[in-house]
């Protein structure tokens, strides 16, 4: 297998009183392939962005970019040798420059360049990033979404083997974030760049990337596919953080788990236990009115293509549902809960998690 274009080997960051920012990362990722870094806010993903950029100091542990150590093992190289582009929050345009200069601007890093290269690498990023013709304007006269393709322009402009973009879309409207993460996606995979995207958004997540790290506590909590992540969450925290799902307890009654809504074979989900956990995602519960159920909807929302409902039950739980919009339930409406016996996952110790 071809060298990893990012190697982090027990990459770790100590701060004031010994907080541990980011404790003993270890991850690859290879030519082409998006990643994001996802979770809540504290978790350590921006440190780790700034330490794979080379603005804060692996201690200890080890970063190689493109075969080449940049950091650890005795080594360090600053970051404007380490052939990293860099799209920030706020995208850190010249408000002064053209958009010409601001992109032409990531080239004076590399090797020089005669003024005919210099204007080819800026005049193909800008059409790698569709805005072509406005090589004249100044930030201040493009919208929110040009100025952040401006930014990507630039990182691009010196064909980095690795971009590093901190939260690109979160200072964008809803509806021009939608629309520019796919084009950020067709951008970079057009350019045959790898990146790393910062994100506590889990749908923009799990939508742009080919992988995400999910972070917690300076730790990765689960590196895997979109997929992966959201259908097999490794712990409860990536199940809560990324799936947004329900948790049910469970007890043992014979052969079978037997929870409020319901009972599932304890062969599907084997262990030693006596009580566990059992995960059941938001749109797996099957709501059917029934004067006789232990639910009653409480809440209700219309999200467009579906509804959240938010249950009550006898219990005193409260419980979370998705569905279509086809078969609108009322607020007030008393609701049996039907669960597909092969859609639950099982929460307990370790050794008895499905999948493992």
């Amino acid at each position: 297998m071809a060298e990893p274009i990012l190697h982090l080997e027990d990459v770790t960051k100590k701060f004031a009183s010994n907080y541990l920012a980011v404790n003993s990362v270890t991850l690859k990722l290879h030519q082409g392939d998006l990643v994001s870094l996802l979770g809540p806010s504290g978790c350590g993903k921006t440190t780790l962005l700034r330490l794979i950029a080379g603005f804060e100091t692996p201690q200890p542990g080890t970063i190689k970019i493109a075969g080449r150590t940049v950091a650890g093992a005795g080594c360090w190289i600053p970051p404007e040798h380490r052939d990293v582009g860099m799209v920030f929050q706020d995208y850190a345009l010249f408000p002064h420059l053209q958009v010409r200069k601001n992109v032409a601007f990531g080239l004076q890093n590399t090797k020089k360049k005669n003024p005919a290269e210099v204007k080819k690498r800026v005049q193909e990023a800008l059409a790698l990033v569709g805005l072509s013709g406005l090589e004249n304007r100044y930030p201040h006269q493009l919208s929110g979404g040009q100025q952040q393709r401006v930014a990507v322009a630039r990182a691009l402009a010196p064909r980095p083997s690795l971009v590093l973009l901190d939260e690109p879309l979160s200072n964008l409207d809803v509806q021009v974030r939608l629309r520019l993460r796919q084009e950020l996606r067709d951008i970079l995979k057009a350019a045959g760049t790898s990146a790393i995207f910062v994100t506590h958004d889990q749908e923009e997540a799990l939508s742009i990337s080919d992988w995400v790290a999910v972070m917690r506590d300076g730790c990765l909590e689960q590196f895997g596919t979109p997929e992966e992540i959201y259908q097999q969450p490794a712990s409860r925290f990536v199940a809560e953080f990324v799936t947004q799902a329900n948790f049910l307890p469970a007890r043992r009654r014979g052969e079978v788990w037997e929870t409020e809504v319901g009972s599932v074979p304890v062969e599907k989900y084997p262990c030693e236990e006596d009580k566990v956990e059992l995960m059941i995602r938001q749109e797996d519960l099957i709501l059917q009115p029934d004067e006789a159920g232990n639910g009653v909807i409480r809440d209700r929302q219309f999200l467009g293509r579906e509804h959240r409902y938010c249950l009550q039950m006898s219990s005193g739980r409260e419980l979370i549902a998705r569905t279509q919009t086809d078969n609108l339930l009322a607020v007030g409406t008393r609701v049996k809960i039907k669960v597909d016996p092969d859609t639950w996952q099982l929460f307990a110790s370790r050794s008895c998690r499905s999948g493992d």
